[in-house]
């Protein structure tokens, strides 16, 4: 399986578990257990080596914390559901961008089954502007690897040119000045001739390669 489908079925598991966490006599603990929450977030960014998996170790630990105050708070009527926005816009950065598709449909089908019964719009309506929201979590998160990959493309031409000026030209100076502190006439004349168009020519052949 790919990488975002694991990332997907483990916020669906995720996002299901912080559902029923409410309906169990774990709730009135939801202090201790968010407290729990950010001590495993803050040993695994100590102690986790590997960038992805401590990325996806937060994003479960972040919905876990975010959904399990919502839920312990009135789900969409909750004065702290717009945290649930932050979290879209949160999971699209840590993981890839199309996991706030899979998150907000999770979200809106979890929310709609546990919503109680006799409820009018306006109790919907905080439940399907995540829909909304998720185009723009999704850009956001778009953006957000484009210029990961900006950079990383860059420090890749620095590491060529600092390669090119430290190698190429560096040898090519070298003997310029040999010749030209052992000067004795036209064979020196010509060999430093030689080398400044071999650096001409190098130079030229290395802004075409980068350009």
């Amino acid at each position: 399986m790919s990488k975002e489908i694991v990332h997907s079925l483990i916020l669906i598991v995720t996002i299901a578990l912080t559902f029923l966490y409410p309906k169990t006599s774990l709730a009135q603990y939801d202090l201790q257990f968010c407290a729990f929450l950010f001590i495993v977030l803050f040993l695994a960014k100590r102690f986790v080596p590997k960038k992805e998996a401590s990325r996806l170790l937060e994003s479960v630990i972040f919905t876990l914390i975010v959904l399990s105050i919502v839920n312990t708070t009135g789900a969409t009527a909750s004065p702290f559901f717009f945290l649930v926005y932050f979290l879209l816009f949160s999971l699209s950065l840590l993981l890839e961008p199309v996991i706030s598709i899979t998150a907000s449909l999770a979200l809106i089908i979890f929310f709609l089954i546990n919503l109680p019964e006799g409820q009018n719009l306006k109790n919907l309506l905080p439940i399907f502007s995540l829909a909304f929201l998720t185009p723009f979590a999704l850009f956001l998160g778009q953006e957000f690897l484009q210029i990961q990959k900006l950079k990383s493309e860059n420090q890749k031409l620095e590491e060529k040119t600092l390669l090119f000026l430290s190698l190429v030209l560096k040898n090519h100076l070298k003997t310029i000045k040999e010749a030209v502190e052992n000067f004795m006439g036209d064979s020196q004349l010509e060999a430093i001739k030689k080398a400044a168009l071999k650096m001409e020519k190098l130079i030229d052949k290395f802004e075409r390669k980068i350009s």
